[in-house]
């Protein structure tokens, strides 16, 4: 009996959509299969080496030596390797040792569809299969109102690694233990959904995750993969999504990784300017490969099917669009049109937003693009990428250089914080706060609030509390919640002691109210992307930094005004223009004493008056509070 025997779980069809790059479940026959063949346990191998003259698979089990289980070359041109080993069981490790065809290069990789690697600075995959039992059928049918775009969105996003490091034994939480601590923190914090930064498995902690050599195994940093869908059910029984980042744009030159697979730019672009990221040191995958797109398609399908995760956000879209994205000139080439837009990336994209959307019609998929590339999240029927919705990069860096300014300074900006309500209904944007703005030098957004230390959580409070009421969903990263001092660093847990202070603590309670307010007030979300959701009553109050607006709902009942005072002073008898007769009553205010404000709060019933202002035919006088916003509603 030879070491290895032909066996195969690819059809004629199968081959002939991974030729075409129209499979998109390569999942379920690359890489290792547990299996029985003619009575015998053992494991099925395939792999993608087309450039190879032989392949052999090296693990514990044969003590790592070449050519003793050599695989099976198909006939079919496929490129691909397979066959089944007797007696190689659940959790072997193993690699391929690749001889190329081209100029006898012989490399030693981990298997792109592993299941588990081994725990860095280890390398190897490891043969795996789990037989967790899913809990969440519960979530599954209901889960689309949550991810629907006229739902409530509210996410943390989350480094797994650094979000709380064991106390006393000073290393990172397991995914049990995340289950059960990052959990109901999400929870009481009222969030809808957690994104998390990647877990797929890298090999370099500083990279964040985002420099991926095994796309289809959860990292073993924190466990095994069931103990991750563990993770997983635990915030679906708690009714909170979870959306993970994804990262098609690049994977680095790792020895084990994709990179020069078999001897080839297998799965980068052959020509540096289209396959290596100058920014990032690493390889660009070749976008134009079919066999490349049905991976990429098919790895996102698989952490939407065998992970059931809720949503995708798809990292450096931009990096992926253009082909001078930074580039110099001469650095570039041209489409066939003359143009920077790749456009074997745009096809991809709509490809793989049509094949989610199609099998999976309740998640998200969600677009960082920080350009004006027209209708990104707009359905590829209409000409658009197909994606869900698109980071709102343009609100981001204009709100934080606002309120970066001291407050005497804000009147001569007011422009920069209106201007993004331009355009916030040309795209399904989501207002992102994210982990890239509290790194290299940006300080936290708690130290990026000017004044003394009342000002800076007032501050804070208030910018908080306008993007809530600004259209679109919301993002912010773990620590922002409770004002974190320092920067985030990846190798540390979050300042959680900076709980035991006032200030930190109401400033937590104020998130926390603010998440309850916003899932229970209709007008915030229903209509959060079009532009009959919202009406300016004034955006001209330059001379006191004050803007207001109405935010509307399905029911006009649930319409509320929102004004925001971006001064520490008070506003007394302030007239604002109201669109209907009544009374006003205030929902929500900032500067409330629970929150650490001064309690510049207005608690009685306030009468709307038949006075035109601001182009309304009523006005009413309110009390606007010390770098606060005020959320009203008329009775």
């Amino acid at each position: 009996m030879t070491n290895v025997q032909p066996y195969s779980l690819f059809t004629d069809f199968d081959i002939s959509l991974f030729k075409a790059g129209k499979h998109y479940r390569l999942y379920e026959k690359f890489g290792a299969h547990l299996t029985t063949v003619n009575g015998v346990e053992g494991t099925y191998f395939a792999v993608w080496a087309p450039t190879a003259n032989q392949v052999s698979v090296i693990g514990d089990f044969n003590f790592w030596t070449d050519a003793e289980h050599k695989l099976n070359v198909r006939w079919d041109s496929s490129g691909i390797w397979e066959g089944f080993i007797p007696n190689v069981g659940k959790g072997t490790t193993y690699k391929y040792k690749i001889h190329s065809n081209n100029q006898g290069y012989i490399s030693e990789k981990a298997d792109p569809y592993a299941r588990r690697s081994e725990h860095n600075p280890n390398t190897a995959s490891i043969v795996w299969k789990d037989d967790y039992k899913w809990k969440d059928k519960k979530w599954l049918k209901t889960r689309k109102k949550h991810n629907a775009l006229d739902a409530p969105y509210s996410v943390y996003e989350v480094h797994l690694g650094s979000w709380k490091r064991h106390a006393t034994e000073d290393r990172f939480l397991s995914y049990v233990e995340l289950a059960d601590d990052l959990v109901s923190y999400v929870k009481e914090m009222n969030f809808t959904h957690v994104e998390l930064m990647p877990i797929m498995e890298f090999p370099y902690d500083p990279s964040w995750g985002y420099q991926i050599t095994g796309y289809f195994a959860p990292t073993s940093r924190f466990g095994y993969p069931e103990e991750f869908k563990f993770l997983v059910d635990k915030l679906h029984e708690n009714g909170i999504g979870i959306i993970l980042d994804w990262v098609p744009s690049h994977f680095p030159e790792d020895a084990h990784g994709l990179g020069y697979f078999d001897g080839s730019e297998l799965y980068e672009h052959p020509d540096k300017r289209k396959g290596y990221h100058q920014d990032w040191k690493s390889l660009i995958f070749n976008y134009e490969r079919n066999e490349v797109r049905s991976f990429l398609i098919s790895n996102a399908i698989f952490w939407l099917d065998q992970f059931h995760a809720d949503g995708l956000r798809v990292d450096a879209v931009a990096s992926m669009l253009f082909l001078d994205y930074s580039r110099k000139d001469g650095e570039w080439e041209p489409n066939m049109y003359g143009g920077n837009e790749n456009l074997a990336v745009i096809s991809l994209l709509k490809e793989l937003n049509e094949e989610v959307y199609k099998s999976f019609p309740d998640v998200q998929t969600i677009a960082e693009e920080s350009t004006a590339f027209p209708m990104v999240s707009k359905p590829t029927s209409m000409g658009g990428l197909g994606f869900g919705m698109k980071w709102m990069m343009g609100w981001m860096h204009d709100t934080l250089e606002y309120f970066a300014k001291d407050s005497i300074y804000r009147r001569y900006h007011q422009n920069e914080i209106t201007f993004s309500l331009a355009y916030v209904f040309t795209e399904n944007f989501m207002l992102p706060l994210s982990h890239d703005e509290v790194v290299y030098g940006k300080k936290s957004i708690l130290g990026r609030m000017p004044g003394d230390e009342w000002q800076r959580f007032a501050n804070l409070r208030l910018l908080y509390g306008y993007m809530f009421t600004h259209p679109g969903t919301k993002l912010l990263f773990m620590g922002g919640e409770f004002g974190q001092y320092n920067e985030w660093d990846f190798e540390s847990s979050l300042d959680w002691h900076l709980l035991e202070f006032e200030p930190h603590q109401k400033l937590k309670t104020f998130y926390k109210e603010l998440n309850k307010f916003y899932r229970e007030t209709p007008s915030l979300f229903e209509k959060g992307f079009v532009n009959e959701g919202f009406e300016w009553i004034s955006y001209e109050d330059n001379t006191n930094s004050v803007i207001s607006y109405i935010r509307k709902g399905n029911n006009p009942e649930d319409d509320v005004i929102v004004v925001c005072n971006f001064t520490p002073k008070v506003q007394e008898n302030y007239l604002l223009g109201v669109h209907k007769g009544g009374k006003l009553k205030e929902q929500f205010n900032s500067d409330a004493e629970k929150f650490g404000g001064s309690g510049i709060v207005n608690p009685r019933q306030i009468p709307v008056k038949k006075l035109p202002w601001n182009g309304k035919e009523f006005s009413a006088q309110l009390t606007l509070p010390p770098l606060g916003i005020t959320i009203l509603k008329l009775k």
